[in-house]
């Protein structure tokens, strides 16, 4: 029997996906294409309409071919019913440690469906772990679920509430992947911010346990709530301090207006954001501050997207991910009178052209600047991308993926900037 991983989403979604690997290769042959496969295991992402439309298109696309489709991810639980509908079988995201099961319902010919609630430790099943090898990149999921309850988010219904992995599995995991050949570690969950308030422990006390690690590799902390970050602020800074922890924060604010974040039931304030970023540039020579905004929630007037739109002018953060609000059913945000979608894209438009000065502006500094950076993937046009210690992405044209270069920087875009190699002598 052969299988076909697709997966689409977060770096979560990727990390679970080198799991279901793993575990199904125990069984059965995993191939690299959809035409040569048996059956297609879709690991779904539900962030917004858009995706959750493409991933159903996608699934009748493959039905229609032929083949039986397993779907897990957010969606099993998000869109329930409809999943059913189109799929041979559905598992919910905690569910994916016995996905084989499934795969036997469906040879079989049952409809499979595992949604039941699920603590597991997936830290505790990194032996089950099977990386594509493509990069110098190794994801390693810290905990599932988180503590917030955004009126927006649909995430929430599929990983539930904040379960954070073992410390010890989580670094035996992150040494298992440094014996493999990785150097740069991402520790992703739906807030890192949020890890071990479930346990009695932090993120800044596990990041100093990895940072005892033996060995010469970079960690890349995931995404982490404003609230959060502000609870442990100067143990995370002291953490962050390791030469192997990338000086990145990805810290999303969603709107410069108090009252919106209210209404998102966001759980912070402007002023924790700007907090925390203040906090890291003060200590830190230079610090890659990465943020979310949402626009057009449904009570977002336009004198509350000129706020956020000044609250990004006025922090500068290196990299803006802007979101159209996508209203997801199940949601209290989903009740709402929404936004038209022209509104939505003309702040879209004019939030994308600031981020772009701003990257622009943030990035020029670096130029004639020498850096030593860790070369982690193959880039465009056979060039091959690395990360300074801040995690700037600089592109180089030379090198060997998993090493570590000193480069002089010569160029600079809005969002990477272009390095030649030095001799190390």
């Amino acid at each position: 029997m052969k299988i076909y991983i697709e997966t689409y989403g977060c770096t979560t979604n990727q990390a679970d996906s080198d799991l279901i690997r793993g575990i199904l290769s125990e069984k059965y042959e995993i191939v690299d294409t959809d035409a040569s496969a048996d059956i297609v295991v879709v690991n779904t992402c539900g962030v917004i309409g858009y995706t959750e439309r493409k991933i159903i298109r996608r699934i009748a696309e493959l039905k229609n071919s032929g083949k039986r489709v397993i779907s897990t991810g957010c969606l099993a639980r998000i869109s329930r019913k409809r999943m059913l509908e189109i799929s041979d079988a559905i598992v919910s995201p905690d569910n994916i440690h016995v996905i084989d099961r499934a795969v036997e319902d469906v040879i079989s010919g049952k409809k499979a469906e595992i949604l039941e609630v699920s603590n597991t430790d997936k830290s505790e099943l990194c032996r089950f772990k099977r990386r594509l090898n493509e990069n110098a990149i190794a994801i390693v999921s810290i905990s599932e679920g988180c503590l917030g309850s955004c009126s927006y988010c649909a995430t929430k219904i599929a990983r539930g509430r904040l379960r954070s992995f073992s410390p010890d599995s989580i670094a035996r995991e992150i040494e298992m992947a440094l014996k493999s050949g990785f150097r740069e570690i991402q520790l992703t969950s739906q807030d890192t911010g949020a890890y071990g308030m479930d346990r009695g422990t932090n993120l800044a006390e596990l990041l100093k346990k990895i940072s005892g690690l033996k060995g010469d590799f970079r960690v890349r902390v995931g995404m982490m709530n404003p609230q959060h970050a502000k609870l442990i602020l100067d143990e995370l800074i002291d953490a962050y301090s390791s030469e192997k922890v990338y000086k990145f924060l990805h810290i999303p604010v969603q709107s410069g207006d108090n009252r919106i974040l209210e209404d998102m039931r966001r759980g912070h304030t402007v002023e924790d954001y700007e907090e925390v970023i203040s906090e890291f540039r003060g200590n830190f020579d230079d610090v890659v501050i990465s943020t979310d905004i949402i626009v057009g929630f449904p009570t977002e007037t336009e004198e509350s997207f000129w706020r956020s739109y000044e609250l990004i002018k006025r922090t500068k953060p290196d990299i803006v991910n802007i979101t159209r609000f996508s209203p997801r059913k199940g949601t209290p945000a989903s009740k709402l009178r929404d936004i038209p979608d022209w509104i939505k894209k003309e702040r879209s438009r004019k939030l994308t052209e600031l981020t772009r000065e701003i990257g622009l502006e943030n990035n020029i500094k670096f130029i004639g600047k020498t850096e030593r950076v860790l070369v982690t993937k193959e880039g465009k046009n056979g060039t091959l991308l690395s990360r300074t210690d801040s995690y700037r992405p600089v592109i180089l044209d030379s090198g060997k993926i998993g090493e570590f270069k000193k480069v002089k920087i010569v160029e600079a875009k809005f969002n990477y900037l272009y390095g030649h190699p030095l001799s190390e002598n």
